[in-house]
């Protein structure tokens, strides 16, 4: 027998050392394979729970650090050119050091060689590939490279970048298929966040238009809907600023008549030039009109003012052609994204909606305004057929009696009596010429604008002045002769404010279809001899313009009266 010390003893030993540690070894590599995969599944797992599509792509990045046990992670969103990014998301940086490090990139060297080929992408050094041409000053050094794509329905959405490997290793085949795994879960987590979001968003401007039609058939004004429609689509777009211009009647040029969000005051009111800017090319074309940059567009609105920190801009019309009711301009912050397709389509249809609802509010507005107008002809029709005939027989039968009484003073109280029926006959035909006029109570006739010059003179004469009006005056006198008379009688009761000392005012108004004629008595001092007579010689112009004349005589008890006529074209 041979000694317990001899090697042909140990060599057995020796061996089964070797295989227990390379079955430890194994088993060591299959819990961290099975640990891995363990880590895969929850990340997947946990990306899909997102909806929020900010939250699903930090979620993704925080993932991907921590699969590939990466020190810096970054994604990002290739833009609508395909060509550039247009965000970026980063995992492991720092607020300070990208402060620091300056602006996002664009998607140059490296992350471009990503966007110019979708496919994996792997490197032990950066440095050493042909697209690379350094970082930035201020950027933390990074050496090892992991990329790949994220598809989203067979698009390319983004890429995935790590770098940095911890401990100094380098990427492996095993690091690129666990990111390819995650990449393909991340494409279906975004698609669903996505298509979250555009149902969201659906909801929200379904919601803005019902807001708005509700408002119009309720009876609610045009300049309050249009307001509203800025602030609505200003929220749900995250513009800066909203403006709605509408074209003038009588002119190619835009105004703005509403503007909400940052600088609105120094827009309100701007005139905008016919044919230039996107307001006026967005009306033309009967299309949304985009831009990168609202400052540099020619004919801008406000372009005269400050317009520091805007950028990206849309012009959307609503209603197209002759239906054109207006442009509703949407500008965000310099930096931000340009408005993509998807969401000027659902910004066009908001518009049309918008559209249609003030269609339907002006009708609903225009039948109620013919009930009315019919109302107010058969008011005028009972009047006349009714009122004035048995004031008339009344009249006559008075007048009649007025011949078989032989009292004078009773004779002369009937006689009285008659004159005052004729005076309430004109008076109610005043009132039945005023009711059939077409000015539809807007308050732009001449008979509501003599009305309203009497009104404001009540303060300046310290009484109300009286005012009669007779005749078709909102029919038969055009609109150049109404405001010759409205400034004649502004001019003539602010003389009698200013000069008469009067205790009373009267003013007739009237036409007969041939001319018009204004008269305007006080019963104050009268005309001073010699006195300054500028504001009649003003009065006395305008009626010898038009053909006419200014007349001033002394009535019965003193003061002035001052009668201002002129023909009405076309008549005899």
């Amino acid at each position: 027998m041979g000694r317990p010390d001899e090697p042909r003893v140990r060599l057995p030993q020796l061996r089964l050392d070797e295989l227990l540690a390379e079955v430890q070894a194994r088993l060591d590599a299959a819990r961290g394979t099975r640990d891995r995969v363990h880590s895969l599944l929850e990340a997947v797992l946990s990306v899909g729970r997102e909806l929020d599509l900010e939250q699903v792509l930090n979620g993704i990045l925080e993932a991907a650090a921590t699969l590939v046990d990466a020190r810096y992670a970054a994604l990002g969103v290739i833009g609508a050119d395909g060509a550039r990014l247009s965000a970026f998301h980063t995992v492991g940086v720092g607020e300070a050091e990208i402060a620091r490090i300056g602006a996002y990139p664009q998607g140059h060297g490296i992350l471009g060689e990503l966007i110019r080929h979708p496919a994996p992408l792997r490197l032990p050094e950066l440095s050493e590939h042909p697209a690379s041409y350094g970082f930035p000053p201020h950027h933390p050094p990074m050496h090892t490279f992991l990329g790949v794509p994220i598809r989203v329905r067979d698009q390319v959405f983004g890429n995935l970048y790590l770098t940095e490997k911890r401990g100094g290793a380098d990427f492996d085949e095993e690091d690129e298929s666990v990111l390819a795994t995650l990449a393909v879960a991340a494409g279906v987590a975004i698609d669903n966040a996505r298509l979250y979001e555009e149902s969201r968003l659906r909801e929200r401007w379904l919601r803005a238009t019902a807001e708005i039609t509700h408002g119009l058939l309720s009876g609610g004004r045009r300049d309050e809907a249009l307001a509203l429609i800025a602030e609505r689509a200003r929220e749900i777009t995250g513009a800066a600023l909203a403006l709605v211009a509408t074209p003038a009647e009588d002119s190619d040029t835009l105004t703005v008549e509403h503007a909400v969000g940052e600088g609105a005051a120094k827009h309100r009111g701007l005139v905008l030039p016919p044919g230039s800017g996107l307001p006026a090319r967005a009306l033309a074309a009967g299309a949304p009109v985009v831009t990168a940059d609202l400052t540099r567009e020619a004919g801008a609105p406000g372009a005269d003012q400050d317009l520091t920190g805007l950028g990206p801009a849309v012009a959307v019309p609503f209603g197209t052609g002759e239906g054109g009711r207006g442009v509703l301009l949407l500008v965000r912050r310099a930096g931000r994204p340009v408005f993509p397709v998807k969401e000027t389509e659902p910004l066009q249809g908001f518009a049309a909606q918008a559209a249609v609802a003030l269609e339907l509010a002006e009708r609903r507005r225009d039948a109620e305004q013919l009930a009315m107008l019919q109302d107010r002809d058969r008011i005028a029709r009972d009047l006349h057929d009714l009122a004035i005939q048995r004031l008339f027989a009344t009249g006559m039968t008075l007048q009649s009696a007025g011949r078989f009484i032989d009292h004078p003073q009773a004779a002369d109280r009937v006689a009285r009596a008659v004159d005052d029926l004729d005076e309430t006959i004109k008076i109610i035909r005043s009132t039945i010429f005023g009711l059939r006029t077409r000015d539809g109570g807007g308050g732009s006739g001449l008979r509501a604008r003599a009305v309203r010059v009497a009104g404001e003179a009540a303060p300046l004469l310290g009484h109300p002045p009286g005012l009669r009006m007779e005749g078709l005056l909102d029919t038969e006198v055009p609109a150049p002769i109404a405001d010759d008379v409205v400034a004649v009688l502004s001019e003539a009761l602010a003389n009698v404010a200013r000069h008469a000392h009067a205790h009373r005012a009267d003013v007739v108004l009237e036409t007969d279809g041939r001319q018009v004629r204004l008269t305007v008595t006080d019963d104050g001092v009268g005309l001073p001899a010699g006195g300054r007579r500028s504001g009649l010689r003003n009065l006395a112009e305008r009626a010898e313009q038009r053909g006419g004349a200014l007349e001033s005589e002394v009535p019965d008890g003193g003061g002035t009266r001052l009668v201002w006529h002129v023909p009405l074209p076309g008549r005899d």
